[in-house]
C-alpha cells in the first residue's frame, strides 16, 4: 500500500532552493593563515534557521563541524559585559566602526582602547575581561557558557587550537601592545592563549542558528530554554554586532541585509532578527574582507524573501494564534440532526479553526506554519481567521500560498475568513494561483459561513446529507421520532403544508406564538437584528427539522425572525392542537416535548462548549 510522503514546512523548502541555487557557486578562497583552516572542503555547505520558540529548519551540511572563530567574539563580550558592566568595559574596549582589517594593529589614540570587540584586539581585551583568578578559570566559564548558547557541553579542535597557537604571532603583538596600554592589566600571553581557544571552539551550522536565536530570545536558549546571557546586555551584544560585525563590510551588510550578524574565517555566519529568529550559515570560501561569499548571498536572499530587515519589520507578537479549536468543540449556527451532531462530535476534530492576531511576518506566520504542519495528519480542513490581524506582509502571504498547495497535495482544503486587512494575501494568490484562483482561494466572510461549509462538506463524506432541494417525508421528522405508526397518523392529520419563496419571511420578529414548524424541504435562518442595523445568524434549518418552539413552550412573542433561505416548504402545527394533544393523546404530546427537551439539551450543551472554547 502506496504512502503519501510526509510533506515539509515551505520555510524548509525555501532553505533547499537556497542551498540548490549556491551550492556550485565556486567563487572565494578557503582561509590559508591559519594552516589547518586550509584543509576545509570548500563544497561544505549548511544552511539552519532556528525561530525564537525553537523551531529548527536545516539542510545541506548542518551538522559539519567547524571551528567557531571570531564569531565567538560577541558571545565572549556579552560575558565581559556581565563580568564588568558596561561602564568598566567601555573603559577598556570602545564600540566605534572600524575600516581597518581585523587583524590590524591599532588602536584609540590617546585612551589605547581597541575601537570594537569584534576586532581581534577588542576580542583579545575581552577576553582578558572575563572574571577568574587563574587563566583556566576563565577559560572553563567561557567554555560554560558556548554550552549554554549551544545547548550541549562543548570542546575544543585540537588540532586548529595548535595551528592557531603556533602561527599567532601577530595577536600575541596586540596582546603586547594592550599590555602597555594597561588595557591588560596581566601579562598578555595567557590571555591570548585563552583568546586562541575560544576560536578554536568546535561547532556546526545549526548549533550557531541555535546560538544566534538564543541571542534573538532575550539570551534565552530556545531549544533548551536555560539562559545564556542576562537580558540587558542582549542589546549591547546586537548593537556592536550590527555596527561591527562584518569587517569593513558591516556598513553594507547592514543596509541591504539589516541583521546583527558575526562572521568567521572557518566559513561561519550567523545573523539575528531580534525577538525572530536566529541564522546560522556555513561554507568556507571566503571574499577578501573574510566573509563566506555562500553566507552573504544566503542571508541577502533570505532577508529580501522573507522581509527581515531589521529596519522594516512591524513588532511581532509571539502569542499570533489568538485561539485554536475545533469543529468537535464548536459548530456553525446550521442547526444539525442528531445524527449530524454525533458525526460532528466524532469527526469534528479534522476540522481546525485557527484565529490570528497582530503582524503577520516570517516569524509569526512560521508559528501558525508548525502548528498546522505538526497536526497534517489528524486534519482534513484548515479555517484560518485573520480579524484580529493587523496586516500580512508579502513574505507571510506567500508563505500561506504555499501551505495551501501543500495542504492540496495531500487532499486537504486551507480556507480563509476575514480578510479584508490582508490585502497582500489575496494578490499574491492571484499572482501565483493564476486561472486556477477561484478554484483554489476559498475566502469567506466570516467564520460561521466558514464552519458551515467545511462541516457539509465533511458530513457529505462521511454519512451523507440532506439537500436543500429533497423533500423530507412527515414520517422522518425529528420531532417526532419515538411515535408508532397509529400516533404519526394522528399526528399527520393535524398538519397543514405552506409554500414560502427565498427571502420571504415566515416568522416574523415579535409576532405571537401560533405555530410550530416542521422544515419539508429548503433552508431557512433565525436572525436578529442588532444595534448597527446588521443580521446576526442564530442558526440555519434544513429539511427534517423544527423551529419556532421556544415560542410554543413560553407564550412569549417570538424573539427572533425566521427567513426563507431558499424557495421552503412547512408543515404547520398550530398551538391549539397542540395543546389539545394532552387530553386527546398524552403520550403523543408527552413524546413530543421530550424530543423538544433532548433538542434544547443539546443545544444548551453547544452554548456551554462555546462558553469554555471562547472563554467569554
Amino acid at each position: 500500500m502506496s504512502t503519501k510522503p510526509v510533506p515539509t514546512s515551505p520555510i524548509q523548502d525555501y532553505l533547499q532552493e537556497l542551498h540548490s541555487r549556491y551550492a556550485n557557486l565556486h567563487e572565494g578562497e578557503v582561509a590559508t593563515y591559519i594552516p589547518e583552516l586550509a584543509k576545509a572542503n570548500p563544497d561544505w555547505f549548511g544552511i539552519c534557521l532556528v525561530t525564537a520558540d525553537g523551531h529548527v529548519y536545516e539542510v545541506g551540511d548542518s551538522g559539519q563541524k567547524f571551528t567557531i572563530q571570531s564569531i565567538s567574539k560577541p558571545f565572549v563580550y556579552g560575558l565581559a559585559l556581565e563580568d564588568n558592566t558596561r561602564t568598566e568595559v567601555l573603559k577598556k574596549i570602545s564600540v566605534e566602526p572600524t575600516g581597518d582589517a581585523f587583524n590590524a594593529i591599532s588602536l584609540e589614540p590617546g585612551t589605547g582602547r581597541p575601537r570594537n570587540p569584534m576586532i581581534n584586539a577588542g576580542a583579545i581585551a575581552a577576553a582578558g575581561l572575563i572574571a577568574g583568578k587563574h587563566a583556566s578559570t576563565r577559560w572553563q566559564r567561557m567554555l560554560d557558557m558556548f554550552s549554554l548558547y549551544v545547548g550541549y557541553d562543548v570542546g575544543v579542535d585540537a588540532a586548529v587550537y595548535q595551528s592557531e597557537s603556533m602561527t599567532g604571532h601577530r595577536n600575541r603583538a596586540i596582546g603586547h601592545m594592550l599590555r602597555n596600554f594597561d588595557i591588560l592589566t596581566e601579562p598578555p600571553d595567557p590571555v591570548v592563549d585563552v583568546y586562541f581557544k575560544q576560536c578554536s571552539v568546535s561547532v556546526n551550522c545549526r548549533d550557531l542558528a541555535v546560538m544566534a536565536a538564543t541571542l534573538a530570545n532575550r539570551g534565552v536558549n530556545p531549544i533548551t530554554k536555560k539562559q545564556a546571557i542576562r537580558g540587558e546586555y542582549v542589546e549591547s551584544v546586537l548593537s556592536v554586532m550590527g555596527s561591527c560585525g562584518m569587517y569593513d563590510y558591516a556598513g553594507e551588510w547592514l543596509y541591504r541585509v539589516g541583521m546583527p550578524a558575526k562572521s568567521g574565517v572557518s566559513g561561519g555566519v550567523i545573523a539575528v532578527l531580534p525577538g525572530q529568529l536566529g541564522i546560522g550559515v556555513f561554507s568556507p570560501p571566503l571574499d577578501v574582507r573574510g566573509n563566506s561569499v555562500r553566507g552573504l548571498r544566503v542571508c541577502d536572499d533570505l532577508s529580501r524573501f522573507f522581509d527581515l530587515h531589521l529596519f522594516n519589520t512591524p513588532h511581532a507578537s509571539k502569542s499570533v494564534i489568538r485561539l485554536k479549536f475545533t469543529a468537535a468543540e464548536v459548530n456553525s449556527k446550521r442547526v444539525r440532526t442528531s445524527a449530524e451532531a454525533e458525526a460532528l462530535r466524532a469527526h469534528g476534530g479534522e476540522i481546525q479553526i485557527i484565529q490570528l492576531q497582530g503582524n503577520l511576518v516570517l516569524s509569526t506566520a512560521e508559528v501558525v506554519l508548525h502548528d498546522v504542519m505538526s497536526a497534517l495528519d489528524q486534519l482534513e480542513t484548515v479555517i484560518v481567521d485573520f480579524k484580529h490581524v493587523i496586516a500580512a506582509n508579502e513574505s507571510a502571504s506567500r508563505l500561506f500560498y504555499q501551505l495551501l498547495i501543500k495542504l492540496h497535495e495531500q487532499g486537504k482544503q486551507l480556507v480563509f475568513t476575514n480578510i479584508s486587512r490582508a490585502m497582500h494575501l489575496r494578490r499574491v494568490m492571484k499572482l501565483k494561483l493564476k486561472e486556477q484562483f477561484d478554484q483554489f482561494f476559498l475566502s469567506f466572510d466570516d467564520n460561521d459561513t466558514a464552519l458551515e461549509w467545511c462541516e457539509n462538506r465533511m458530513l457529505a463524506q462521511k454519512i451523507g446529507t440532506r439537500v436543500a432541494g429533497e423533500t423530507v417525508k412527515q414520517d422522518d421528522y425529528e420531532m417526532l421520532a419515538n411515535l408508532d405508526s397509529k400516533e404519526l397518523v394522528i399526528v399527520k392529520a393535524l398538519l397543514e403544508r405552506r409554500k414560502f419563496q427565498s427571502g420571504e419571511v415566515i416568522v416574523p420578529y415579535g409576532a405571537p406564538a401560533g405555530e410550530l414548524f416542521f422544515l419539508a424541504r429548503g433552508c431557512a435562518s433565525a436572525t436578529i437584528e442588532q444595534s448597527n442595523g446588521t443580521k446576526k445568524r442564530l442558526g440555519t434549518f434544513s429539511p427534517g427539522m423544527v423551529f419556532g418552539e421556544m415560542a410554543m413552550l413560553d407564550r412569549a412573542p417570538r424573539s427572533a425572525a425566521v427567513v426563507a433561505d431558499t424557495e421552503v416548504e412547512c408543515d404547520l402545527l398550530k398551538l391549539e392542537d397542540f395543546e389539545g394533544l394532552e387530553e386527546k393523546h398524552p403520550r403523543i404530546k408527552l413524546v413530543l416535548m421530550r424530543n423538544l427537551a433532548l433538542r434544547l439539551s443539546r443545544n444548551l450543551r453547544k452554548r456551554n462548549q462555546e462558553f469554555r472554547v471562547f472563554d467569554y
